[in-house]
């Protein structure tokens, strides 16, 4: 079975198993990673696993949810990436969010960028949605500089969790 969903020039994306726990572990247990997300880095594998569960749980409620990104050089987990139906974060509405994560070795070397940029067109493409937003600490000049570059367009600020945050809507082109 193919679990490939997109594939870059760099990149593959598929879906995330119980089998990424420790790389989750490792991504999300560096306190650098969540600087931005609230200083909480997970202390356990049991809370890997558990957004593990989460993410097999959108898949099947909402039939999509993030992806795990795959270095084909090297077949590694690097991260994280892709869309979910966001529930929790903007009080006032539900929408499909597009998010990316990675471990801190592949920062700056734009696989950020190349995955999202690639979950942004699967997203209206594939999935025919009409809009897809997103969020980004408005100090977290790294995230803001890449949903720029691949066009969503900021759309005012909102506060979570006491931090001001950037919002970012795009509109699907082919609807």
């Amino acid at each position: 079975m193919n679990f490939n969903i997109i594939e870059t020039k760099r990149l593959f994306l598929r879906r995330i198993t119980e089998d990424d726990a420790q790389d989750f572990f490792e991504l999300d247990s560096n306190p650098k990673v969540h600087l931005f997300l609230g200083n909480k880095p997970v202390k356990t594998i049991e809370e890997s696993e558990a957004m593990i569960a989460n993410i097999l749980e959108q898949y099947k409620t909402n039939g999509l949810g993030r992806l795990a990104i795959i270095e084909k050089s090297t077949n590694k987990f690097i991260g994280w990436a892709g869309l979910k139906y966001e529930e929790t974060l903007r009080k006032e509405f539900n929408y499909y969010d597009l998010g990316y994560r990675l471990k801190e070795p592949f920062w700056g070397k734009g696989f950020a960028t190349e995955a999202a940029f690639a979950s942004l067109e699967y997203g209206f493409k594939d999935l025919k949605l009409k809009e897809i937003g997103a969020a980004a600490d408005i100090n977290h000049i790294a995230s803001n500089t890449i949903l720029k570059k691949i066009g969503l367009q900021p759309s005012g600020t909102f506060t979570y969790e006491d931090t001001l945050c950037n919002w970012y809507l795009l509109q699907n082109p082919d609807l």
